[in-house]
């Protein structure tokens, strides 16, 4: 089926771009972890449900041992969870995008053995249903009686074969979804339009975006009808309406329902449909405000409007939601151009999706506390299984997607990552490299023989452009929220241009052949405030939130519009490296700072209050 082609930007494809250094690092991570797993684990809910393995009798012991082993998934995959099944779901899209990323041939052939036995599942099941819970828990649902979320569940796996099909080629999974389409339609259309805006008041997941992909490969009437019967109208009329429908409500409820919306957008060229994402994106970010970090949420609930300050808590920032708003940007950065969703895609993939991921183990932290005396909590790799171990390995592919995109005329460089793409332009084979000279954001540091005496206060990227044959092109730049300067370009190392506007582009248009670009990019250390208490703020370095490594709130002594008089580097270098610590001076108390995406095990504290120096009390020597 045809798409709206009103969506003239495209990412491009998983597999003509390749990330390097620490973001290829965190994908290898992930990877392994996914290739680690057992089959028959992953599988374990499916075989229970289709009888094809009995249910083990389990013992509250078994649920909560530290000894439980690997021969059953624990935590929410455990068979006693109504969650269980969810994780295969996200382990299937994600297996199928990183096949592609990292031509991983062992993950693939993985996937497609395990979608075998899901159409093995089944047929057990009487040719419809391949689902890790009964169909009971729908009708639970639709009674009123408390269940947890079957529509969420049914959906990771929907979306997980759909993805075998559109990134693996795998005809099978596309069948299966026909399928459990059919029994879908058939169990819907017993219920009035009340009754199903009672169902889809409780939890849909991501079905409408499901049914809008089906029905972008299918073009079938019926896969048109099943996504419409899933639009939310409550939720969206509402939003349509110009009123605040978010605030206090669960967050990663309603993002994956916005999704469909702006899928079914793309699918049917409808603008009602765009104008619903919008108006939550309005809802959501414009009139809400965020942490330093981008995530807006605590409990996993939607603050109050520009109330974050009473929300600082071990619960913000649910991996889910930041993921899932990325994707939602995303969206709409491909329906407008507007380069303030790459701004916020930066800001939560350096404070959020690193932040999240462990840089050693590649184990998520479900939430990132922004309360003073922090710790990051870790999953394990088989003993809990929340829904952000799914959206962990499944946000390893945002990079690749979100790091370059296509227009009617060139290239739009959306992030400043060590990166390198191939692609097709009028005929000639382009190849565009990134890389990243002596910066201080931990992703690649390069010794060069003009390296300056102390740590960078700029970002500088080369950009390589290589075709076999010149051709004309526009190649747009970013410029990004935090810069603190100028800009400066040169093509060739001869200088072309300089601006001084964040949050725009560059344009450069030229017949390319083999030319290289140089992107100087100024920072400058910032304060970012909570909107509701000016006088407490977090630290940035660009795009970077510093943690202080202290395990109470502790009031800071200086001038917030001179952050330098409170933060000085520290360690700065180390070898060939730069290194991003930070310390505190002249306080009644010294800390070190870092990024707290490298915030491991440590405990930290992200926002400080300041107060004025000749309020200082004073000093003490440190202990």
């Amino acid at each position: 089926m045809a798409e709206n082609n009103e969506c003239s930007l495209k990412p491009l494809a998983f597999d003509q771009v390749n990330m390097t250094g620490d973001i290829r690092h965190r994908q290898s991570l992930a990877t392994q972890y996914m290739i680690s797993l057992k089959n028959e684990n992953l599988l374990q809910n499916y075989y229970w449900e289709a009888g094809i393995v009995h249910r083990p009798i389990l013992r509250e012991t078994d649920k909560n041992s530290d000894d439980r082993g690997d021969d059953l998934h624990w935590g929410w995959e455990s068979p006693m969870c109504q969650l269980r099944g969810h994780f295969l779901g996200h382990w299937l899209s994600a297996a199928y995008r990183m096949s592609l990323i990292n031509d991983e041939a062992q993950l693939k052939a993985k996937a497609d053995w395990i979608v075998k036995e899901l159409a093995r599942c089944q047929k057990r099941n009487g040719g419809q249903w391949c689902g890790s819970i009964p169909e009971k828990y729908l009708d639970w649902t639709a009674k009123g009686q408390p269940t947890w979320a079957p529509q969420y569940v049914l959906h990771k796996t929907i979306m997980g074969l759909i993805d075998a099909y559109r990134f693996g080629q795998n005809e099978q999974a596309l069948d299966i979804v026909v399928r459990q389409a059919d029994w879908f339609l058939d169990w819907t259309s017993q219920f009035s339009q009340d009754q199903l805006d009672d169902l889809f008041d409780i939890e849909t997941g991501g079905l409408l975006e499901a049914w809008a992909d089906l029905y972008a490969i299918t073009g079938q009437q019926k896969h048109l009808d099943l996504m419409l019967r899933y639009e939310r109208r409550r939720l969206f009329d509402r939003l349509l309406s110009d009123s605040d429908a978010l605030t206090n409500r669960h967050a990663n409820t309603t993002i994956p329902e916005v999704h469909g919306a702006a899928r079914a957008y793309e699918v049917t060229g409808d603008q009602r449909w765009l104008l619903i994402a919008e108006a939550y994106w309005k809802y959501a970010v414009t009139e809400r405000g965020y942490f330093c970090t981008g995530g807006q949420t605590s409990g996993e609930i939607w603050t109050a409007p520009f109330s974050q300050a009473a929300r600082l808590s071990t619960k913000n920032q649910e991996h889910c939601s930041v993921y899932n708003m990325i994707r939602l940007a995303d969206y709409l950065y491909r329906s407008s151009g507007d380069i303030n969703y790459l701004d916020y895609i930066e800001r939560n993939m350096f404070n959020g999706l690193m932040a999240q991921q462990h840089p050693e183990t590649g184990m998520v932290a479900y939430f990132l506390p922004l309360q003073a005396g922090s710790k990051k909590i870790w999953g394990t790799p088989t003993y809990d299984f929340w829904c952000c171990h799914g959206s962990v390995i499944q946000a390893q592919s945002v990079y690749n997607q979100m790091t370059y995109y296509k227009d009617h005329s060139g290239y739009v460089v959306a992030q400043y990552l060590p990166s390198e793409f191939s692609d097709s332009y009028d005929g000639a084979r382009v190849q565009i490299k990134q890389r990243l000279l002596d910066t201080d954001n931990s992703i690649v540091y390069v010794h060069t023989p003009d390296t300056p005496e102390h740590r960078p206060s700029d970002w500088k990227i080369e950009i390589f452009i290589q075709l076999n044959e010149p051709k004309e092109f526009s190649l747009k730049l970013r410029v990004p929220w935090w810069l603190a300067g100028k800009a400066q370009i040169f093509i060739n190392d001869q200088f072309q241009t300089e601006i001084d506007k964040p949050s725009s582009y560059v344009e450069l248009k030229r017949a390319w052949k083999n030319d290289t670009i140089r992107l100087i990019l100024p920072k400058k250390l910032d304060t970012f405030a909570l909107p509701d208490e000016p006088e407490t703020v977090a630290f940035m370095d660009g795009p970077v939130v510093l943690a202080g490594l202290c395990d109470q709130q502790r009031t800071l002594y200086g001038d917030t519009q001179r952050p330098e008089t409170i933060l000085k580097p520290n360690d700065e270098r180390q070898w060939r490296e730069w290194l991003p610590g930070w310390r505190t001076v002249k306080q009644p108390v010294n800390m070190k700072f870092m990024p707290l995406k490298d915030i491991t095990d440590q405990t930290y504290t992200t926002y400080f209050p300041i107060c004025q120096d000749d309020n200082k009390p004073e000093a003490k020597i440190d202990g």
